[in-house]
C-alpha cells in the first residue's frame, strides 16, 4: 500500500489531574521518555521506538480527557490539499502556527462530527530511537516499565458516528476495516478504520456522549510483553478494567488499566494486516461479547461505561 496521505496516529495531548504524579507514572510505569516542557507547563513524551519528537503531551487540568488527536501527513503539500478537500467538504479549519507545540510544525485543526478535535501536521523534529542510522543495534538499552514501542490508536465515543465515519473514509483516506451493527442489523454502532496496514488507527462508537475517549492503546511486541505488562500493573498498583486477553474484532491482545487521573489506556499487541482491496469484517449484535472480548465472550460494566 503505497501511504501518500495520512500516515498514522502522531500525538494526543491528555489531560491530567495531578502533573507530576502523572509524569512519574507515564515515565516509570508506562515506560515513555520525556522530551521536553514548555512555557505553559505541558510535559512532552514518546515512545523508546518513535522518532519523532512527541506522541503524548500532558497538560494539568480539573478534569481527565483528550483534547486533541492528531494524524501526521506525508509532507505539506498533502496538509494543504487535505486542508483543501475538508473545507471543500464543509469542514471549518485552523492554522496551528508552528511552534505552539515544542519541535512541531504548523497544525491543521478541525472539529469532526463527533465533537473531536482532529489536527492534520506535517513535520515535527526527528530526535531517534537511540540507535542511529548506520549499522544499528536491535536492543534499545535503559528502557524502564512497560516501555511500549508506539502510540497506535484510539477509541473516541460520540453521537454523530456515520458522520465521522464518512469524513474520515470520504475526506481523509481512512478504511472501513471491522464494524459491530446495533440490533436492527443495519446501524453501525462502532467502527474501526485504517490509514495504514494496520488493523484500525482509529475507532468511532456511537454514544450519546460526544467529544469522549475511551481509550489511547500504546504497541507493544508480543503476547509475552502483555502479560509482562500486567505484572508491572499489578506491582505498580494500576487500576486494571480488564486484560489479559484476545479481542474478536483485530484478534488483538490486550490489558485497559487507568492511569492515576483516571484515563483509560490499552496495552496492545498483533492484529492482522489490512489492504484496501479486503472486504471489511461485521459483527452482529448478538456477537457483541465475543467481538470485544473473544475469550470470556462478555463485556464488564466499566468498559461499557467509563469515558473521560
Amino acid at each position: 500500500m503505497a501511504m501518500t496521505g495520512v500516515l498514522r496516529p502522531g500525538h494526543t495531548q491528555l489531560r491530567v489531574l495531578n502533573l507530576e504524579e502523572s509524569v512519574d507514572f507515564y515515565t516509570n510505569v508506562v515506560g515513555l521518555v520525556e522530551t521536553g516542557r514548555d512555557a505553559s507547563g505541558r510535559v512532552y513524551f514518546k515512545c523508546h521506538d518513535e522518532r519523532d519528537h512527541n506522541s503524548l503531551i500532558l497538560r494539568e487540568s480539573n478534569c481527565s480527557g483528550m483534547d486533541f488527536y492528531a494524524f501526521k501527513v506525508l509532507d505539506g503539500d498533502t496538509l494543504n490539499r487535505l486542508e483543501s478537500d475538508l473545507n471543500a467538504y464543509g469542514i471549518s479549519t485552523e492554522r496551528i502556527p508552528a511552534g505552539e507545540m515544542l519541535e512541531t510544525g504548523e497544525r491543521v485543526r478541525f472539529e469532526i462530527p463527533t465533537g473531536h478535535i482532529i489536527e492534520l501536521y506535517a513535520d515535527k523534529t526527528e530526535v531517534g530511537d537511540g540507535l542511529g542510522y548506520i549499522n544499528p543495534d536491535v536492543i534499545i538499552e535503559g528502557r524502564k516499565g512497560i516501555s511500549p514501542l508506539r502510540l497506535d490508536h484510539w477509541q473516541v465515543h460520540g453521537a454523530d458516528l456515520d458522520g465521522s465515519r464518512d469524513l474520515f473514509i470520504n475526506v481523509l483516506g481512512f478504511k472501513l476495516v471491522e464494524r459491530i451493527l446495533g440490533e436492527d442489523g443495519k446501524t453501525d454502532m462502532a467502527v474501526w478504520l485504517s490509514c495504514s496496514t494496520k488493523a484500525h488507527d482509529i475507532a468511532f462508537v456511537r454514544d450519546e456522549r460526544s467529544n469522549t475517549v475511551h481509550h489511547a492503546a500504546y504497541l507493544l511486541d508480543t503476547w509475552e510483553h502483555v502479560l509482562k505488562a500486567a505484572d508491572l500493573m499489578t506491582k505498580h498498583r494500576v487500576s486494571i478494567d480488564i486484560g489479559p486477553l484476545r479481542h474478536g474484532i483485530t484478534r488483538g491482545t490486550t490489558i485497559y488499566a487507568f492511569d492515576p487521573s483516571g484515563n483509560r489506556f490499552e496495552t496492545f499487541c498483533g492484529g492482522y494486516n489490512f489492504y484496501p482491496d479486503m472486504k471489511p469484517y461485521t459483527w452482529t449484535w448478538d456477537e457483541l461479547g465475543t467481538a470485544i472480548f473473544y475469550h470470556t465472550r462478555q463485556l464488564n460494566e466499566r468498559f461499557l461505561t467509563v469515558v473521560t
